[in-house]
């Protein structure tokens, strides 16, 4: 083989390797880029948890497998109705109990979830863990609103704190609801018979501390007039 072939072959081999290092750099830019979308603030959160973005990818891949095999499913219309009906008379409870009706907001919420498909007997982790894959962007609600009712429970949180535990699990729970409209809205004002744009939400945005403020489940919540405040109170503004 003559120097001049073998320099050509040479030159070939090192443009072949060339486009195949660009072609793997371009996937893996791709693939960190697609990941970052799917799962919003969780990619960053689970880099700092790993400590590198290899681990962190992988371990953001395998929850796309783990969840891909699940019988994850769409709420039945009248399912969903109903749950948001039930969340409209959890709502209507808190001014009275707002401890109480944080702690059945969160059973509601996992309710949702296991009729959904998802596994809630596992650890609250997991629980976490298997919806970043679809609900990445609002999980850091979801743990606020967790932790705060565990706090509940010990009677170590405060009315507003409780209150933003409501509006972060209610951010949770549309989602989980699915597409549609805000199914939440229509239930109260079917309630209520209220026309859309006008006030119900029982939800004050700077509550005062309620004489039953942490009371325990299977705790009777007293009658009292609830005076409405607006809707964008439910969203934290």
């Amino acid at each position: 083989m003559s120097t001049e072939t073998v320099i050509w072959v040479a030159v070939v081999i090192a443009a072949i390797v060339a486009i195949l290092t660009v072609g793997l750099v371009v996937l893996q830019h791709q693939r960190r880029h697609r990941l970052r979308e799917r799962f919003g603030p969780e990619y960053e959160r689970t880099v700092n948890e790993r400590g590198t973005r290899r681990d962190a990818e992988q371990e953001l891949r395998a929850r796309e497998e783990r969840v891909a095999k699940l019988d994850i499913r769409p709420l039945a219309p009248q399912a969903r109705k109903d749950y948001a009906r039930r969340w409209v008379e959890v709502q209507e409870r808190f001014v009275d109990a707002p401890g109480y009706a944080v702690t059945e907001a969160d059973q509601l919420v996992t309710a949702v979830m296991t009729d959904r498909g998802y596994p809630t007997g596992e650890k609250f982790e997991q629980r976490v863990s298997d919806l970043s894959v679809t609900h990445g962007r609002t999980l850091d609600r979801y743990r606020q609103a967790h932790d705060i009712s565990g706090r509940a429970a010990r009677e170590n949180s405060s009315t507003e704190e409780l209150r933003q535990a409501m509006v972060h699990y209610r951010a949770l729970f549309e989602e989980l609801l699915g597409e549609g409209g805000d199914p939440v809205t229509t239930a109260r004002e079917g309630r209520n018979g209220t026309a859309a744009g006008d006030h119900g939400t029982t939800i004050p945005e700077q509550p005062g501390e309620p004489r039953h403020a942490h009371a325990r489940p299977g705790a009777a919540a007293p009658e009292t007039t609830r005076e409405p405040t607006a809707e964008r109170n439910l969203r934290g503004r």
